[in-house]
């Protein structure tokens, strides 16, 4: 469609608009009564037959948008949307008054409207309302694409995400998933003695991630700020406070890069357990999982980027080292030590042996952690826990008692996807004071995404924290799994995008 023609019609629905005014309709009412949405009333009459609504002549108010008009004459169609359902309204000039069929003439498809009259089935057993009253409620001036797959720019779906929900039905569905999938995460814990919390937004110190943060300012208190990156260190507060299980479902945002699986802005679930380890939150998150998906999807099959993925069995379990070399291995067609990986100068020649590109200067631990990344994510499909991280990527997470270069922390993954991240909490505030300024080390090189030293938080160590596990599961992600949607701006309502420059 050219601008021309937008424009023509444009003025054409304008002039609809002042036609109605002249017939004195109110162009914007402030309500409608009806009895119940167009989606309500069409499933409470959905398996009468057209005998028995002839019989019984149930009366119905309701009001949606119209997405299609049909004229014969001294009638009209109109089919009405709640985005849910949709439900015929026929108009005949004998049935309404002479104001309400003039009002009907002059409608465009996509204004809303209220109708009331009876319920009854066509010759072509259509449910339909033979309304007795018709009231103009809101016009649309942009008329609606006829069929989705004539928007060729899908970014359109994002940026007016409104147009996506009224023409595009399985969008308003990944929504609904969403909806229910969060509400089954809070039945779940719930039901397990967890409290929901809050913790803040706005922050002295980013903490809890290994991430950029963005940063903002208090004019009263003249204080620089900190969007949070995870409310990990505040929900650890809580445990020290003796709230033994807390959980919350937080907006977290992060300065980094947008991707089909990164948003700055993105929701996250974090809980923590008193008396807990990374063991046990293997088989509560299968249990979470499960029950999630029978909630959101009646079922825990379901399909993703082609691949069929299962809930239903123990997930399965590696360590994050035995990966590493097993890929490898197999890449190099040779045999690859987990005692290559501990020591950096023989991990740092088996990334270029690999051509993988590592962090200059990394030490062993987190080159073992780059190339699990690079040699292993991709092909973990279906759901498995990669624990035993190195140390050196972790520092909140409690060392194994055998090894103190391994820390009790698991990922899981799916559709070679992160989903989760779980670990044993170290509560030991020297080591944490160590591991803090490890990190500050690497931040004065130059390592931005290193985590700071957090005096308030090993305050709060030092009045004891008891042994806990705590765990954050991407919502987002989740969601992208549950619904098939290749790309995490599918399931967010209003992602970030660059601005369009407005000519």
């Amino acid at each position: 469609m050219n601008r021309r023609e937008d424009s023509d019609q444009l003025r054409q629905r304008r002039e609809n608009l002042e036609k109605l005014r002249a017939l004195d309709v109110q162009p914007y009412p402030h309500r409608f009564e009806a009895s119940g949405t167009v989606s309500a009333i069409a499933a409470e009459h959905a398996a009468r037959s057209g005998e028995d609504l002839e019989n019984a002549r149930p009366e119905a108010a309701t009001a949606g948008r119209i997405v299609a008009i049909r004229s014969f004459g001294k009638a009209r169609f109109l089919v009405l949307s709640d985005g849910k359902a949709r439900l015929q309204a026929y108009v005949r000039k004998d049935s309404v008054s002479a104001r309400d069929f003039e009002v009907v003439k002059l409608l465009d498809v996509g204004d809303v409207v209220g109708v009331a009259g009876r319920i009854f089935r066509t010759r072509t057993d259509e449910l339909t309302v033979w309304a007795a009253r018709v009231e103009f409620l809101a016009k649309c001036f942009e008329p609606l694409p006829e069929k989705w797959h004539g928007l060729t720019d899908i970014e359109i779906r994002y940026r007016q995400r409104y147009l996506d929900l009224i023409v595009n039905p399985p969008s308003r569905k990944v929504f609904e998933v969403r909806a229910r999938a969060i509400r089954a995460i809070r039945e779940f814990l719930d039901a397990r003695g967890y409290l929901e919390v809050e913790t803040p937004m706005m922050q002295p110190l980013a903490g809890g991630a290994l991430a950029r943060p963005f940063v903002t300012h208090h004019n009263a208190l003249d204080l620089p700020l900190y969007l949070r990156v995870a409310p990990e260190l505040y929900l650890k507060r809580l445990v020290v406070g003796g709230m033994e299980r807390v959980y919350e479902i937080n907006r977290n945002f992060r300065n980094e890069g947008i991707s089909t699986r990164h948003n700055p802005e993105f929701t996250m679930l974090e809980f923590y357990e008193a008396y807990s380890d990374y063991a046990a939150l293997m088989t509560l998150t299968e249990e979470l999982l499960r029950h999630v998906a029978k909630a959101a999807l009646d079922g825990r099959e379901f399909t993703f980027n082609g691949e069929s993925i299962d809930f239903a069995p123990k997930f399965a379990r590696v360590k994050l080292r035995q990966a590493v070399c097993e890929a490898a291995a197999k890449q190099l067609d040779g045999s690859v030590s987990e005692a290559q990986l501990r020591d950096p100068e023989q991990a740092a020649g088996l990334a270029r042996e690999l051509e993988i590109e590592v962090t200059p200067g990394a030490g062993a631990g987190r080159i073992t952690f780059e190339l699990f990344e690079a040699l292993c994510e991709q092909a973990l499909v279906q759901p498995t826990f990669v624990h035993d991280f190195p140390t050196e990527v972790s520092p909140l997470s409690k060392q194994r008692a055998d090894d103190p270069e391994t820390v009790e922390r698991f990922e899981l993954y799916i559709a070679g996807m992160e989903i989760a991240n779980a670990f044993s909490e170290l509560n030991d505030p020297d080591e944490q004071r160590r591991r803090f300024e490890e990190q500050l080390a690497a931040r004065t090189a130059g390592d931005e995404e290193a985590h700071a030293l957090d005096e308030e938080y090993i305050r709060a160590l030092e009045y004891g924290l008891p042994p806990a596990a705590g765990e954050g599961i991407g919502i987002d992600r989740l969601v992208m799994l549950l619904t098939g949607s290749p790309s995490i701006r599918d399931v967010i309502l209003f992602p970030l995008l660059r601005p369009v420059r407005m000519e």
